[in-house]
């Protein structure tokens, strides 16, 4: 769950290994550090240069104000960090040296059995730190006889755990060797240069082309090329693909945040999701990554959606379209849960995995648990090359462009709206009428436009949190297909703002939760017009008589709800199915403006990291 970025080519190594770590910023945030290798400059004992730092990025660029000639060379190494093992210090944060000053790593991962490691080491290593990767670098200095591909080879066969990796050594000036198992790495392929990288973020500013590495391989990067080897020593050719997004995409554009940028982006993001997947003359969409034919997909008795965090409360939105719409079984397991509790699959079970990054180590651990039960098994997720991409071999990218804020929007927002895309296109093998699925695309056409009319109203949800900036906990209530909007409502709030809340379906308030009402615990519901909404109002009368304030959102028109509520955010209607998409944003935008109030760190929230690499 942190961030790797290393040069080698004919540029100064650090303004692009210091841009890369801004880049990164959003996978780990408590410290970092650069590490060039002084190619030109023979007057410093060691050649390789570090410089460390605790905090943002902004902490490690002061530190290196004034450091450019100890700093340069055209091969270096960088790392931000978010802490696993020892404490946020600056002699925890990476890159590590070895004991002789020469070699250094930086790593993303957890060595499970770095304590044996040390152990075995013994006395002849001085530690200077508490992390796994100190160890780690100790461990191929101790196989290093001046091959050093061989000596990160030879190291890694005796870890256990996950490693994103990159290795340089002094006596190596041309020559960045990087390993994976478990931690994505991507290796950027310049005119005369090379990058390495956690993902591609970092290398769109100069490159799209990229090639990704897989579990097990190990890169051994030059200035003229790279090359690809398994851990048996054995030669692997990589297929070079080409990035879709561009850097302006993963710039903020004017918004003060990422996230609130990303907020705004989701009108746009949505088109771009659905645009050539529905055909509204048959009423259906069509999906071709699915990889299924129509015999296959008639023989599909039951689906299981594996997800974690934002990702799972779309899933929860996949559960009720699956059902509704397709009439077959669903389940939604936390993907953490989902190889532990022995699932039951069988050859007529697909499971879907669903992660933004497409490298969530839960998600991947799911996946791999259900393709040994013989499930068919396709992936739901943002970033083109990811794992979980390559060991699906078949789904479907959602779309939704870069996302850098820790807090998932826009992606929420388009995983949600390709489950709906299946869920039409498993229905209309099925039992949904063609009138049925020809009214839900003209209703998802309309989205975008009112996705805009919600967003207008910013400034007001902005008054509206000014209004209870001041209150410590919240809680969310919703019904049917809106209770997973609350729960990711709820969500929000706790990850942007640091503000407890909880989220329930609000039919279960009379068995425990009424106990928190007060007036000094606010409820956000979800009261718009659809089955449901009488079975909510008789909820929100619940709540009034125990004098919470109450904050509703409701549809348009629905004048009611004033008389119900302290305060009321209106939306648009449309199929009940497709609230989500709408319903959603108001809540978003809460979240974020509460966090701006209370002063929080809205893009890189405190313990969080945005792509979760470690069990």
């Amino acid at each position: 769950m942190c961030g790797i970025i290393g040069y080698i080519g004919n540029k100064e190594a650090m303004p692009i290994l210091l841009q890369g770590l801004r880049r990164l910023e959003y996978r780990g945030y408590d410290s970092a550090g650069i590490a060039v290798l002084n190619d030109q400059e023979t007057k410093y004992k060691i050649q390789i240069q570090r410089i460390r730092a605790v905090g943002k990025i902004d902490a490690l660029a002061d530190k290196l104000k004034g450091k450019d000639k100890e700093m340069k060379g055209t091969i270096g190494i960088a790392h931000t960090r978010w802490a696993t093992h020892g404490g946020v210090t600056e002699e925890n944060a990476h890159p590590h040296f070895a004991c002789d000053g020469k070699l250094i790593i930086a790593h993303n991962g957890i060595i499970e059995n770095y304590r044996q490691l040390k152990e075995h080491l013994g006395a002849n290593h001085e530690f200077k730190s508490e992390t796994d990767t100190e160890v780690l670098a100790h461990l191929i200095e101790s196989h290093y006889t001046g091959d050093l591909r061989h000596a990160v080879e030879k190291a890694l066969m005796h870890t256990r755990g996950t490693y994103g990796l990159v290795v340089m050594h002094a006596d190596h000036p041309d020559k960045i060797v990087a390993a994976r198992l478990g931690s994505p790495l991507v290796v950027g392929i310049g005119d005369g240069e090379y990058y390495i990288a956690s993902d591609a973020t970092p290398l769109l500013a100069y490159t799209k082309k990229v090639a990704f590495l897989n579990d097990g391989e190990i890169a051994e990067i030059s200035r003229t090329g790279f090359e690809t080897y398994n851990l048996r020593d054995e030669s692997v050719a990589k297929c070079v693909e080409e990035i879709d997004w561009n850097d302006e995409q993963a710039q903020k554009q004017g918004y003060p945040h990422f996230m609130l940028k990303e907020i705004f982006d989701q009108p746009t993001v949505l088109e771009d999701a659905i645009r050539g997947r529905t055909n509204l003359e048959d009423g259906t969409a069509h999906l071709g990554g699915l990889s299924m034919s129509e015999e296959k997909m008639r023989g599909i008795h039951r689906i299981i959606l594996i997800a974690c965090g934002t990702a799972y409360y779309a899933a929860m939105v996949g559960k009720y379209a699956f059902e509704r719409l397709a009439g077959i079984t669903t389940e939604v397991d936390v993907a953490s849960e989902f190889r532990y509790r022995d699932p039951v699959i069988d050859e007529h079970t697909l499971v879907f995995a669903i992660s933004q990054s497409g490298e969530t180590i839960d998600t991947l651990a799911a996946v791999r648990e259900a393709k040994r039960r013989g499930a068919f098994v396709r992936g739901i997720v943002n970033v083109i090359g990811s794992t979980i991409a390559r060991e699906t071999g078949a789904g479907t990218y959602i779309h939704a462009g870069p996302e850098l804020a820790v807090a998932s929007t826009k992606a929420y927002i388009n995983m949600s709206v390709i489950m709906i895309l299946y869920a039409l296109q498993f229905g209309r093998l099925r039992h949904t009428t063609l009138a049925t699925g020809q009214r839900l695309i003209h209703a998802l056409m309309e989205i975008p436009e009112k996705m805009n009319k919600i967003l207008e109203q910013s400034e007001a949800i902005k008054k509206l949190a000014e209004k209870y900036s001041g209150y410590k906990n919240f809680l969310f209530l919703g019904r049917g297909i809106n209770y997973p909007v609350v729960l990711e409502g709820s969500h929000k709030l706790k990850e942007v703002s640091y503000i407890h809340s909880e989220a329930y379906p609000a039919g279960e308030m009379k068995h425990g939760v009424n106990a928190l009402l007060s007036p000094e615990f606010p409820v956000l519901a979800i009261m718009t017009k659809n089955q449901l909404y009488e079975k909510m109002r008789s909820n929100i009368e619940e709540v009034r008589a125990r004098k919470s304030k109450v904050i509703l959102l409701a549809s348009e028109g629905d004048t009611e709800a004033q008389s119900l509520a302290d305060d009321v955010i209106y939306v648009p209607q449309t199929m009940e199915l497709l609230e989500p998409l709408l319903n959603t944003i108001p809540l978003q935008l809460f979240a974020y403006h509460m966090a701006v109030l209370l002063g929080r760190d809205v893009d890189r929230p405190r313990n969080l990291a945005k792509s979760v690499t470690v069990e």
